[in-house]
């Protein structure tokens, strides 16, 4: 009897272990990612669908960062890892230098996403010469922001052209300064006629 579950002896139960537990984080860590983007877009009022897109992204390079982890945890040769990895990276740059444009725009929209202080609904003027743009935004995905000009055109901005022009917010509205309490007033009122 002791012959037929001595093969449990040789099981690598670190690695059971963690290979159980990556699926829970990476559930719990997309559930973290997700909260935090999406309470990034309440706090900036950009529209909840543009936090679903960038959450998109980030959950599919939580996916990629834990597969890592976990070959790294059952002895996968890292080095090897590498080598595999900038090759199919080395690839894929191969097929995709003719559409540089479209990477750059992808990455430009996640730093608009956290960085424009614009949002749907907005009107900006894009500063560039001759050819500055004015228009209300319409829409910010991932390749673009979609303006409406003062006739109902609709304008395609690319989102790498944003990051280098400046963007000026023509409908801006200082905060409210909120007006002082009666008591407040008084109080001003009393210090002064003592002085």
């Amino acid at each position: 009897m002791i012959d037929k579950i001595s093969w449990l002896d040789n099981l690598p139960y670190v690695q059971i272990v963690i290979s159980v537990l990556i699926p829970f984080a990476i559930v719990f860590t997309q559930w973290m990612a997700k909260k935090l983007i999406l309470n990034i877009s309440l706090v900036k009022h950009v529209p909840h669908e543009r936090g679903y897109q960038v959450y998109r992204y980030f959950k599919s390079l939580i996916v990629v960062v834990w597969l890592v982890v976990l070959l790294v945890v059952w002895g996968i040769d890292y080095q090897a890892l590498l080598v595999v990895a900038s090759s199919v990276l080395a690839v894929i740059g191969v097929a995709l230098v003719a559409q540089w444009s479209i990477l750059s725009n992808i990455t430009a929209s996640i730093i608009v996403f956290f960085t424009l202080p614009a949002k749907n609904g907005d009107e900006i003027e894009i500063l560039d010469g001759p050819n500055t743009v004015k228009g209300r935004i319409q829409e910010i995905n991932f390749f673009n922001v979609l303006l409406k000009d003062d006739k109902g055109n609709l304008i395609a901005f690319p989102n790498n052209l944003i990051l280098q022009k400046a963007v000026r917010k023509t409908d801006f509205q200082p905060p409210e300064v909120p007006k002082p309490s009666r008591r407040s007033l008084l109080k001003q009122r009393l210090s002064k006629s003592q002085e």
